[in-house]
């Protein structure tokens, strides 16, 4: 009966997040008859639901021994033993196709090491160069405060299915935004394994990788004040994306919730917690 009563009321709260989340006009409707139109609307299970609860999402990052081979092998033996993080919410409406996206970050004393697995449809890729908007094409984002203060500012980390990269530093002390010069971007080891160039898209079930490696000395150099220096215990404020604006079934998918009516990833008062261990 406990069980029974928790669920509902875990069902309750998610049916009022489901009516802030759509304009449709909701039908009041019991529980019981609610669970599959809920569902559907929210676009995830009432499992993950229940474990996100309102906190921010946390996730512990792990620490490496030796430097990780950055070479996109989602499989790869000291990359696969790095817990994963999963994208389970949208921004906007619903989207029909609805790739699974994963990502796992990991750090040593020299670098934060990212790599993102998506197994996707629809993919694209027409950036030339880096600093372009790879947010139009098959994408995937990871924006991070390099501290717990996510008001002091935050990097932004844009990368389509081709490596090509959009990187920013957003001041929030100054209100100001910089671009990461090209050749700090030479810096970061880069490894994918789709072509630079995607067109037209791909249509078919196809999974991609992208990895690359963040030198820490490269992100002081764009923080003015504020850097904590990833050890055990250290929390940095982030949010995972992945979005593809331009192609033929655009969405706009994140780890940590977002609570907007339209798609808007630079909300860093919403970004999840990276606790390194």
């Amino acid at each position: 009966m406990k069980m029974r009563e928790q669920a509902t009321t875990h069902l309750a709260a998610a049916w009022k997040v489901a009516q802030k989340r759509t304009r449709i006009r909701v039908p009041r409707l019991t529980i019981g008859h609610a669970i599959p139109s809920l569902l559907a609307l929210l676009g995830y299970t009432l499992a993950g639901y229940a474990a996100d609860g309102e906190s921010p999402r946390t996730h512990r990052v792990s620490r490496v021994k030796q430097p990780l081979a950055v070479e996109g092998e989602w499989h790869e033996v000291a990359w696969r033993t790095i817990k994963p993080i999963t994208l389970r919410h949208f921004m906007g409406s619903q989207p029909d196709h609805f790739p699974h996206v994963q990502a796992r970050v990991a750090y040593d004393d020299h670098a934060i090491y990212v790599m993102f697995h998506v197994a996707d449809r629809y993919v694209r890729a027409v950036a030339q160069k880096h600093q372009e908007s790879v947010c139009l094409d098959s994408c995937v984002e990871f924006f991070f405060t390099p501290s717990e203060e996510a008001s002091k500012g935050y990097f932004n980390l844009e990368m389509n299915c081709g490596g090509t990269m959009l990187f920013h530093y957003q001041n929030g002390q100054t209100n100001s935004s910089a671009s990461i010069e090209q050749k700090d971007l030479e810096r970061i080891e880069v490894a994918h394994n789709l072509p630079k160039i995607i067109d037209p898209e791909i249509e078919d079930p196809t999974d991609w990788t992208v990895a690359y490696r963040l030198p820490l000395e490269l992100l002081k150099k764009y923080v003015s004040n504020g850097f904590d220096q990833p050890a055990s215990g250290v929390k940095w404020r982030a949010n995972f994306y992945k979005c593809a604006d331009e192609t033929s079934h655009p969405h706009w998918l994140t780890w940590s919730k977002v609570e907007s009516q339209g798609p808007n990833f630079h909300r860093p008062d919403q970004f999840g917690i990276l606790e390194f261990e």
